[in-house]
């Protein structure tokens, strides 16, 4: 994409990646597996740094709660968004996502410290 070019900046120190899709386009499908691969598999995150959100549309065909992503998507926490019916759950399910980074974040510190001391 015009975009690549920025890839690195965006990347650069990065803790966490969030990917938003539509499950009702079968070419967003194809595209969160490049978008993993670049932005996880290659920086390298763990997939607990990750998360997937399967956005609804208000009105849109409910069948893809039911959503069954190939390896490796789904070894990834995968949380579906519909704003018009739980926007609550949502945002839950983005502080639990923060939190487990933040936890991540200062273990990493703790042992970059460590090794400093050692």
């Amino acid at each position: 994409s015009r975009f690549e070019t920025c890839w690195p900046a965006l990347m650069k120190d990065s803790h966490g990646v969030i990917i938003i899709f539509n499950p009702e386009l079968p070419s967003h499908l194809k595209e969160i597996e490049m978008w993993y691969s670049c932005f996880v598999q290659q920086q390298p995150l763990l997939d607990s740094q990750c998360l997937l959100v399967a956005h609804h549309k208000p009105g849109s065909a409910g069948d893809t709660e039911n959503l069954s992503l190939a390896y490796p998507l789904n070894k990834l926490k995968l949380i579906h968004s519909n704003l018009e019916e739980d926007p609550e759950d949502v945002r839950m399910e983005f502080i639990k996502y923060f939190r487990s980074i933040i936890t991540i974040i200062n273990e990493t510190r703790e042992r970059e410290e460590m090794s400093i001391i050692s």
